[in-house]
């Protein structure tokens, strides 16, 4: 079975990428797939597994090459996923975890309309706020653009098919699992898993045919 492609998005400091972490470590067959970015590496982030840090050039050489299913400038900064790592992992059965800004989901969403899409809100503005302050990952002038962006951005809650408020950690790791777990279980999604059943039915549909009543 191909698995999920699973959109998660947020403005910044809405807490997806806790709630990314927490959903990789408790369920199971789901993986997360690493975008490419040309913004500065934080301190504590490595290559590879956060993003993959490239320069301007780098990245426009992908954008050539098509090896972006999605791209995007945010906050002075492009951000791309790709192509060929999203289908290589959905192929293999596994649900893809998509860390994606609102831009860069909507054009996701475009050019792929059956992925999962969740949007994560913080329960208030002044939550934001504090969040992105107490993180200190940005330089005073790159957190107001990401509050004033905040704005518009969490207007678009209503673009995605799922929306979670990140207020309780718990709540909002569970409520992600719960939307993850169910989509698994879409009767479009299983019609091979079933086909086994629905044959033992046919061959028994067969068999009282030929019966006398």
């Amino acid at each position: 079975m191909i698995g999920n492609l699973i959109i998660i998005s947020s403005p910044s400091g809405g807490g997806k990428g806790t709630l990314i972490r927490e959903v990789l470590r408790t369920t199971p067959d789901i993986t997360f797939s690493v975008s490419y970015t040309t913004r500065e590496m934080r301190a504590g982030e490595k290559d590879g597994r956060e993003y993959f840090f490239v320069d301007v050039e780098r990245f426009k050489d992908l954008i050539a090459a098509g090896e972006f299913l999605e791209y995007a400038e945010v906050h002075g900064n492009y951000y791309g996923t790709s192509r060929s790592q999203v289908n290589d992992l959905t192929s293999s059965g596994k649900d893809v975890l998509l860390e994606v800004d609102v831009q860069g989901a909507k054009n996701l969403l475009a050019s792929v309309p059956d992925a999962v899409s969740i949007f994560v809100l913080p329960p208030s503005f002044p939550t934001l706020e504090t969040r992105l302050r107490l993180r200190a990952t940005e330089s005073s002038g790159d957190l107001q653009v990401r509050l004033r962006n905040s704005f518009s951005e969490i207007l678009e809650y209503d673009k995605f098919r799922f929306a979670v408020v990140n207020d309780d950690l718990e709540t909002a790791v569970e409520e992600m699992r719960t939307i993850i777990r169910s989509e698994r279980h879409r009767t479009n999604r299983q019609n091979t898993a079933f086909k086994a059943i629905l044959d033992s039915f046919d061959a028994a549909k067969h068999r009282f045919e030929k019966e006398p009543n």
